[in-house]
C-alpha cells in the first residue's frame, strides 16, 4: 500500500466537489418523495478490506452507453479515472467507449481482463431495458444472476422517506430489483457509508461502477482508497517539465530523435503545446538523476527551461 498520509492527499484531491458533481442535480432529476420532510441520510458499515487484495499496476477503463456515442452525454468519468490513476502511479493502458451491446460488452471485458490488473465499467447498471452491463459481464466468465440481498436491504433502508413504492406493479418493482442482480459468487463492496450501491468486483480485476459521474467519482475514489494494493512509492515513476517558447514543429525532430534514443531505458518523451504560450516536454522515467541530465540536454537544444520535477503526481515546481 502507498504510505497513508500521501494516499489521503491525493484522494482529499479527488474528493473535493468536481464540474460533474456540483451539477449532479442536472444529471439526476428531481426525486418526488412521500413528505416535504427533510430525511436523514442512513449510515452503512463498509465491506471488510480483503486479506489478499489485488497488486494493480496497470488498467483499463470501458465506458458504456449509446447515449456517450451519440453525444447526448458528455463523458467525464474517464478524464477523472485518467487523472487519478495518474497520479496514484497506476499505468492506464486503454479506454474505451462501446455500445449498450451484450457482445461488445464481452469481448471488452474478456479482452482487458487478459491484459490489466484493474478493469473499471462505467454505465449500464440501472433498471432499464438498456442497462445490461451486470448481466454482460455475469455471461462473459460464464455465471449466472443472483439477487443480492444486502444490497436489497440497503436500497430499501436509503428508500424510507423518499420513495413512495407501494404503488408500484410488480413489472416496475422488478425493474428496481434488478439493481441489485449481481454475476453470483464474486465480490460486492460497500465502499462508501452514505450509499447503497457496492462495488461488484467479478475475477478479482473487473469492477463495475454507475455512469452517473457524481456516484462514479465518489465510489472510485472509495473503493481504490481501501480495496486495492496500490503500486508501492517506490516503484512510481519520475517526471521532470521543461518548457520552451519554441513552435511545436520546430522541436518535433529532435523530440523524435531523443525518444528513439532513450527508448530502452523506458523513459518517455512527450509535448504538450500551451496556446500561444509555448511547449511544455515532458520525461517519464524511474531514473530521476538520468531524467535531469536529459533535461539539461533539452533545455539547451530547446531555448527552454526547466520548470518542475519529482515524483509523478508530487512534481514541485522549480523556482527561478
Amino acid at each position: 500500500m502507498l504510505p497513508a498520509l500521501r494516499l489521503r492527499s491525493i484522494l482529499n484531491h479527488f474528493a473535493r466537489p468536481s464540474a460533474a458533481t456540483l451539477k449532479a442535480s442536472q444529471i439526476v432529476p428531481p426525486i418526488r418523495t412521500m413528505s416535504s420532510t427533510k430525511v436523514e441520510t442512513p449510515r452503512f458499515p463498509l465491506s471488510e478490506v480483503p486479506k489478499n487484495m489485488p497488486q494493480v499496476q496497470t488498467a483499463g477503463l470501458i465506458i458504456i452507453g449509446d447515449e456517450v456515442l451519440n453525444g447526448k452525454t458528455r463523458d467525464t468519468n474517464s478524464n477523472f479515472f485518467a487523472k487519478m490513476c495518474f497520479d496514484l502511479g497506476i499505468e492506464l493502458k486503454r479506454i474505451e467507449v462501446i455500445a449498450d451491446d451484450e457482445e461488445e460488452i464481452r469481448e471488452a471485458v474478456l479482452r482487458m481482463h487478459k491484459n490489466y490488473d484493474f478493469i473499471a465499467t462505467s454505465g449500464g447498471i440501472g433498471p432499464t431495458h438498456d442497462d445490461i452491463t451486470y448481466e454482460s459481464v455475469a455471461k462473459a466468465f460464464n455465471l449466472p444472476l443472483v439477487y443480492h440481498d444486502e444490497t436489497i436491504k440497503r436500497m430499501e433502508a436509503f428508500s424510507k422517506g423518499r420513495y413512495d413504492f407501494k404503488s408500484q406493479t410488480e413489472e416496475q418493482k422488478t425493474a428496481r430489483l434488478r439493481m441489485a442482480l449481481f454475476p453470483k459468487g464474486q465480490e460486492y463492496l460497500f465502499v462508501q457509508e452514505d450509499m447503497w450501491v457496492p462495488v461488484v468486483r467479478v475475477q478479482g480485476k473487473v469492477t463495475i461502477f454507475p455512469g452517473i459521474p457524481a456516484l462514479f467519482e465518489r465510489l472510485l475514489t472509495g473503493y481504490v482508497s481501501r480495496y486495492i494494493e496500490l503500486p508501492p512509492a517506490s516503484e512510481k515513476p519520475y517526471r521532470v517539465l521543461i518548457h520552451t517558447e519554441m513552435p511545436e514543429s520546430s522541436i518535433a525532430p529532435f523530440l523524435t530523435k531523443l525518444a528513439d534514443r532513450v527508448k530502452k531505458e523506458r523513459i518517455r518523451v512527450g509535448s504538450y503545446p500551451k496556446f500561444k504560450v509555448g511547449v511544455d516536454v515532458s520525461l517519464i522515467g524511474k531514473d530521476e538523476s538520468r531524467l535531469l541530465e536529459l533535461a539539461k540536454e533539452v533545455e539547451q537544444e530547446l531555448q527552454g527551461s526547466l520548470i518542475a520535477h519529482g515524483k509523478i503526481g508530487q512534481e514541485a515546481d522549480v523556482q527561478k
